[in-house]
């Protein structure tokens, strides 16, 4: 359609494959700047040395979050088919059960709540995934690992990375009318 008319309209199907596609290719391209964040991180008495290979928690903490914020985008029934789709598109992609996937990403979300918490913003949430599933409080000098939290600089830094990962809705609902 042409923008004149007004939005191009766009499938559910559709939605969901744009969606997976899109973070996949982002967490592709930029997982190696947050392995770099990480393994040159001056807050750190030595370096983790994690491998651009080692992304397997960080997709599961970038679908977790981005996932998380479906409800506040789209509504009901429409919420649910395509946060369904996801699912089913994304247990395709990494292979395994749909219901294991779904069962793995929402113990991920729950994760980041409680390590972000009091705070509900998904976003933060991500660094602090990130600084928990990486083990990253190992590499830190005595204060901070006595503390059992991460240096406030690393995070700082980690949060503005994780603005790239998080997926722009609304970006997307005004170009689009999802039907």
């Amino acid at each position: 359609m042409f923008k004149i008319f007004g939005k191009k309209k766009i499938k559910e199907d559709v939605v969901a494959n744009v969606f997976i596609n899109s973070i996949l290719n982002t967490i592709d391209k930029g997982f190696p700047e947050i392995v770099g964040i990480i393994n040159d991180a001056p807050e750190f008495t030595t370096s983790p040395n994690l491998h651009v290979n080692d992304d397997d928690q960080f997709a599961l903490i970038v679908f977790a979050a981005n996932i998380s914020y479906i409800p506040t985008h789209l509504r009901d029934a429409k919420e649910d088919r395509i946060t369904n789709l996801i699912y089913s598109k994304l247990s395709n992609v990494f292979g395994c059960d749909q219901e294991e996937l779904e069962k793995a990403i929402k113990d991920y979300q729950c994760y980041l709540t409680k390590v972000n918490h009091p705070s509900k913003n998904m976003h933060y949430a991500m660094s602090k995934g990130i600084y928990g599933k990486y083990n990253l409080n190992d590499f830190q000098d005595e204060y901070f690992k006595n503390m059992k939290s991460p240096n406030p600089m690393l995070l700082k830094r980690l949060d503005e990375a994780m603005n790239n990962f998080i997926w722009n809705w609304d970006s997307f609902k005004d170009k689009y009318q999802i039907i």
